[in-house]
């Protein structure tokens, strides 16, 4: 299973958020009972978004490492253990709309592992229930456990008469008529037994989801995260129009209800499938230890990249089928079968070329081209190589990473999503690296606009020098302008300022504040482009004007000079004042000298490398006339005034938890125009934490470090607002 990311927490209260980051040992009996009922809601609900609505919540690490939490307590404390327990859960309910099926043997899911520990344990359990030494054979098959959908074929007398899903493993989905659409599922068997339950996965191939998605965007529909949920939400469809238009594939692994054996052993049953017109998979092997188990998983997982469809581990089952009845099942999981996951969001997969991409900064940026692989529920096909030494084998301080080895064009390259969100190269495997591959030479001229690309001393950026005769900057630096932060003009987004620089419409900023008086009328109009009519044009023009008024700090941040972000454009504005005494004072300024210079690095938060790019920046000629231009179509606001006699002017404020009488906006905007500094996290530099309902561990942090705590109501209190 792949959710894609972490979820809305269920449960809002103090306590409940409170026993959620106690560990498990110290857990009081009061407190386990509070954690459990936490964690029934959240995998419920959990189980409810991905296998029934098709809309993962958060991601399958966390899901596994919710249900170990929850299997752990229990164990601790085995009286406490709830009716709804997630440890007796398979799937989730069917939802409205499709007939129910009750599933004549149930369908259920597979114990984890982890490690290679864990692959061990799992062969001496069985081994002890069995009552076999480690001297005697136990065979076991091993196959790659395919992320997709649970499907579930019944065969009466060699005709397709219902396919289900798992739904709950009780009772599933009557999906019937989908399921006749799909051509690795065959109609009519030819030798089966009377009656014969076929189970396995419906999923797709990343060929078939790049070009189903490709579709999709054509005809503006909805997209898919990754293959599983395209596959899933195609065979959960009502009308089985839309699934035979979709490229849905199936792979038989196992059975449920039969009226004869098919065979004595799991991978003798397995072969007799194939023989009757099963797609069956071919990594499929026998193995008789942990030692060959875990040798078949780095090998799957070495292939993982290339097998053109997801799988998130390979599973393990005792071969021998009379064993397997012996061994049993336990409430949701047989005894005789595992999972062994890979590591949620790792994956190796091939670099197919290195591509330069250039920032509003000038900044060339490495950008990995990686044959697709599923990292974390979601497709990555892009990763970033930070710089050149990162290429190199370097780090930062010219020390090896890699143990040295560099990156390469064809190399077996292992990914990672740092945060969950950005995919970055962790290692290179130069064993499987191919013959001819060459180092990669970092180019020192600019791709885009052929201008010296230079690295500063200290800088591990090589930058194009082009300015704004570079598209690329210059693409970029509009970007930046029209972002959230910056102007924000609703209408006039990414996709919008490329096509608009391409055809030469909008070249600088100023531009965007000319746009009406130059395309507003005449012979080319923008209501006249493609996608475009009058209401839409003149809702574009009308944002654009309500956008002239805009505050000091935004325009600061808007203009894109670098190193200067969202906090530093505001430290600035506060500190100046007005557009005229910001923009006086630069021009006034002498890098490393002079009265202007020593107030601008006196502002707390103000370096001198900030300060030297704000004086080259609006000291430069071109840079400045730009920016004039600009400001005489603007209305900039002078930055509040910020009351230095408050009780909390130069504190450091964190809110956390749920506010009640205003939102998080309203209390950082009132905490900063008193002369507070509002911060994310709570540090050492804290000097107030608000505390609303459900603070966690922020509150906990602030006891630790002896911070001053206080709720909502404190709060207002203490600024004169209760």
């Amino acid at each position: 299973m792949t959710r894609v990311k972490w979820g809305q927490v269920v449960s809002t209260s103090k306590q409940d958020h409170d026993t959620a980051t106690i560990a498990v040992a110290d857990l009081t009996r009061a407190e386990a009972m509070v954690e459990l009922a936490r964690l029934a809601q959240t995998l419920a609900q959990a189980n409810t978004a991905y296998h029934r609505n098709d809309t993962p919540e958060i991601s399958d690490a966390a899901y596994d490492a919710l249900k170990q939490r929850n299997a752990a307590i229990e164990a601790r404390f085995r009286e406490l253990k709830r009716a709804d327990s997630p440890s007796d859960q398979v799937g989730a309910v069917v939802a409205d709309g499709f007939g129910k099926v009750q599933h004549a043997v149930r369908m259920l899911s597979l114990g984890n592992a982890f490690s290679d520990d864990d692959v061990t344990d799992f062969d001496e359990r069985l081994r002890k229930y069995l009552g076999l030494t480690a001297d005697q054979p136990l065979r076991y098959t091993a196959e790659p456990k395919i992320d997709g959908l649970s499907l579930s074929l019944r065969y009466e007398d060699g005709v397709l008469v219902q396919a289900a899903t798992r739904g709950d493993g009780a009772v599933g989905e009557n999906v019937t008529a989908n399921a006749c659409t799909i051509a690795d599922i065959p109609q009519r068997l030819t030798g089966a037994p009377a009656v014969l339950e076929v189970r396995g996965e419906v999923y797709m191939s990343h060929d078939d989801f790049a070009a189903l998605n490709a579709r999709q965007a054509d005809k503006g529909a909805k997209t898919f995260a990754n293959p599983r949920n395209a596959a899933a939400g195609s065979l959960r469809q009502l009308d089985a129009g839309i699934t035979a238009a979709r490229p849905l594939r199936f792979f038989a692994y196992a059975w449920g209800a039969l009226s004869a054996p098919l065979a004595a052993t799991q991978s003798g049953a397995i072969a007799r499938l194939a023989e009757l017109g099963f797609a069956t998979n071919p990594l499929t092997a026998t193995c008789d230890s942990p030692a060959d188990l875990i040798a078949i998983y780095s090998g799957i997982e070495a292939q993982r990249a290339s097998l053109g469809y997801d799988i998130d581990g390979v599973v393990y089952k005792v071969d021998d089928l009379a064993l397997q009845q012996r061994l049993g099942f336990r409430s949701t999981t047989p005894r005789w079968a595992i999972a062994h996951k890979f590591p949620a969001e790792l994956a190796w997969t091939v670099l197919d070329a290195i591509d330069i991409q250039v920032g509003r900064t000038g900044a060339l940026s490495p950008v990995a081209r990686l044959v697709p692989v599923t990292v974390g529920g979601v497709v990555v096909s892009n990763a970033t190589l930070h710089n050149e030494d990162y290429i190199a084998g370097r780090g930062g301080d010219g020390q090896p990473i890699r143990q040295g080895r560099d990156i390469r064009v064809g190399d077996w390259v292992q990914v990672y999503r740092a945060g969950d969100v950005i995919p970055k190269i962790k290692d290179v495997d130069s064993a499987r690296r191919p013959a001819g591959a060459t180092p990669y030479i970092f180019p020192d001229t600019c791709p885009e606009c052929g201008s010296p690309a230079i690295r500063d001393p200290g800088d591990a950026v090589r930058r194009c020098t082009g300015g704004m005769i570079c598209p690329a900057q210059a693409v970029e630096r509009l970007k930046h302008f029209v972002s959230r932060a910056a102007f924000d003009i609703e209408g006039l987004g990414a996709k919008q300022v490329e096509q608009f620089h391409a055809d030469g419409w909008i070249t600088t900023p100023v531009d965007i504040f000319t746009l009406r008086a130059r395309y507003g009328q005449g012979l080319q109009q923008l209501k006249n482009r493609e996608g475009w009519g009058a209401k839409s044009a003149d809702n574009l023009f009308a944002a654009i004007d309500d956008k002239r008024a805009i505050a000091l700090n935004r325009l600061i941040y808007a203009l894109g000079i670098r190193h200067v972000g969202e906090s530093s454009a505001a430290l600035l504005a506060n500190h100046y004042g007005s557009w005229a005494g910001f923009a006086t004072a630069m021009q006034a300024a002498h890098i490393g000298q002079g009265p202007a210079w020593d107030a601008l690095t006196s502002i707390d938060g103000v370096g001198a490398v900030m300060a030297t790019s704000l004086i080259t920046t609006l000291q430069n000629p071109s840079e400045a006339a730009s920016i004039a231009a600009l400001v005489a179509q603007l209305d900039v606001q002078d930055a509040p005034k910020i009351a230095s006699d408050s009780p909390v002017s130069g504190l450091t404020v964190v809110f956390t938890g749920t506010l009640e009488k205003m939102t998080r906006a309203e209390a950082k905007a009132r905490a900063e125009s008193l002369g507070a500094k509002v911060a994310g996290s709570v540090s050492a530099k804290t000097d107030i934490l608000v505390a609303g309902p459900g603070a966690g561990s922020k509150a906990a942090k602030a006891e630790a470090l002896g911070i001053r705590t206080m709720d909502e109501d404190g709060w207002l209190a203490l600024i004169g607002s209760a």
